[in-house]
C-alpha cells in the first residue's frame, strides 16, 4: 500500500486521470503529501476529490476564474445583475469589472468599488470565492491572513489543493464520497447540479483507473 493510503496511488493513475497536466510530478508528490492529512485516503474519497477538481478546474489546468464574458454572455449567466441589454455591454469583456458587480455584497466582500469581488474570486482545485472563505481557509491553512494579503497563491498546485482539500472537508464531502453521492456532493460545492454528468463521468473513470 502507498504511504497514507489504503491503496496502491501511482502517478501513472495520476497522469491517466489528468492527462493534460504538463506539471504532473508536482501535482502527484503534492497529492501524495497533502491527501492523507484530510482523511482522502481510500479509493472512493480519492477519486471523488479528482473527479470533483477535475471537471471544476479544466482538468488540473485552470486554477482562477475566467470572467471574460461578453454582454450576450452576462445577460444569460447573471440575469439578476445584468436587467438590461445597456448595463450589460457596461461590461462587456471587463473580468476586473465583471467580478466586483457579481460577487458585491455577499461572501464577505464588500461594495462593488470595494475591489474584494475581483480580489477575492475563484481561485484553486474547487475555485474558492469570497472573502469569507478565504478568511477561514487562510487561518486553517496558516493561521493568519495570509490569503487575504497573497490570494494568488491558491494558483500554485500546492495551495491549490490545500484549500480544496479544506473546503472538502469543510463541507462533509468525504461522508458524501463514502456514500458515492456525487449529486448531493454537486449541490454542495455548485450550489447545484451543473455539470453532474460531467462529473460522474470523470467518477467513474477515476474509480476504474484507482482500481487498477
Amino acid at each position: 500500500m502507498t504511504e497514507g493510503f489504503d491503496f496502491d496511488f501511482t502517478q501513472d493513475q495520476l497522469h491517466h486521470l489528468i492527462p493534460r497536466v504538463k506539471n504532473i510530478t508536482e501535482w502527484y508528490d503534492s497529492l501524495y503529501e497533502i491527501l492523507p492529512q484530510y482523511d482522502i485516503y481510500d479509493i472512493a474519497r480519492v477519486a471523488a476529490f479528482i473527479a470533483q477538481c477535475a471537471h471544476e478546474s479544466g482538468g488540473f489546468t485552470t486554477l482562477q476564474e475566467n470572467l471574460n464574458y461578453s454582454a450576450d454572455g452576462l445577460r444569460k449567466i447573471f440575469p439578476k445583475y445584468f436587467p438590461t441589454a445597456e448595463m450589460a455591454q457596461q461590461y462587456h469583456r471587463q473580468p476586473e469589472k465583471i467580478a466586483n458587480r457579481v460577487y458585491a455584497n455577499r461572501m464577505g466582500n464588500g461594495t462593488e468599488q470595494s475591489g474584494e469581488g475581483w480580489r477575492y474570486r475563484g481561485r484553486g482545485l474547487i475555485q474558492l470565492t469570497g472573502k469569507s472563505n478565504y478568511t477561514r481557509c487562510s487561518q486553517a491553512m496558516f493561521g493568519d491572513g495570509t490569503l487575504l494579503e497573497n490570494p494568488d497563491a491558491l494558483i500554485q498546485p500546492y495551495y491549490a489543493i490545500h484549500s480544496a482539500c479544506w473546503f472538502w472537508t469543510s463541507n462533509g464531502l468525504n461522508e458524501m464520497a463514502d456514500a458515492q453521492d456525487i449529486k448531493m456532493m454537486t449541490k454542495r460545492i455548485n450550489g447545484g447540479f451543473i455539470g453532474l454528468e460531467d462529473r460522474i463521468k470523470h467518477y467513474n473513470h477515476a474509480i476504474e483507473i484507482l482500481q487498477s
